[in-house]
């Protein structure tokens, strides 16, 4: 890993937290190994995680009728979106490896990174049509580290929870997978009940 850009996403309200911790010793082992680590900190950053009309800075291709996928897609080609998502597209250009680290909210990830993925992942930067195979982030790897708030066995096939790789395939195929990314699987899926 000497040498490679690694971009951790981080969603976490409080860097006391179980996520920041493991933001933190992320930062400090890929470091020494030689890493350039950027972080994304997104409540830090107020990022805001709502898809609006502000997001385009230039002319809209239809007014009369908002299309956020279409009008994104046309302001990426025109060099017009604004600024706060251009700035984590250059981050996400420059990474080798993205690792998203957060706590799991009613089996998802929170809102405000699911909104910097809507806002930043727009057609023509992070993916083109029919996606999979056509995933313009190809070459760069993914890595999702969060916690649960519940134990291992509630997140199994028998628990009540269900079995985590079902709950995590919409995020590692319908996202990552779909936009190229290289989906890194860890060994062992830490559950833990602090958040």
């Amino acid at each position: 890993m000497s040498g490679k850009n690694v971009l951790i996403v981080y969603a976490h309200q409080e860097p006391k937290s179980m996520n920041g911790s493991l933001k933190n010793t992320a930062v400090d082992v890929l470091s020494k190994m030689g890493c350039r680590v950027t972080i994304s900190d997104l409540y830090a950053m107020n990022f805001n995680a709502a898809a609006t009309r502000s997001d385009i800075t230039g002319d809209l291709c239809n007014p009369q009728h908002f299309s956020y996928g279409v009008e994104t897609m046309e302001a990426f080609k025109n060099g017009c979106l604004c600024d706060d998502i251009l700035k984590e597209q250059n981050k996400i250009h420059d990474a080798d490896l993205v690792i998203f680290q957060f706590p799991l909210y009613w089996f998802s990830l929170p809102a405000i990174m699911k909104g910097w993925i809507d806002r930043c992942f727009v057609q023509g930067f992070a993916f083109d049509t029919p996606g999979y195979e056509t995933g313009l982030l190809k070459g760069k790897r993914a890595l999702l580290s969060f916690t649960t708030g519940g134990t291992e066995h509630m997140f199994s096939k028998e628990g009540i929870s269900g079995n985590i790789r079902y709950l995590l395939w919409p995020i590692q195929h319908g996202i990552m997978h779909f936009c190229g990314f290289e989906v890194l699987a860890p060994s062992n899926i830490l559950c833990n009940q602090s958040m």
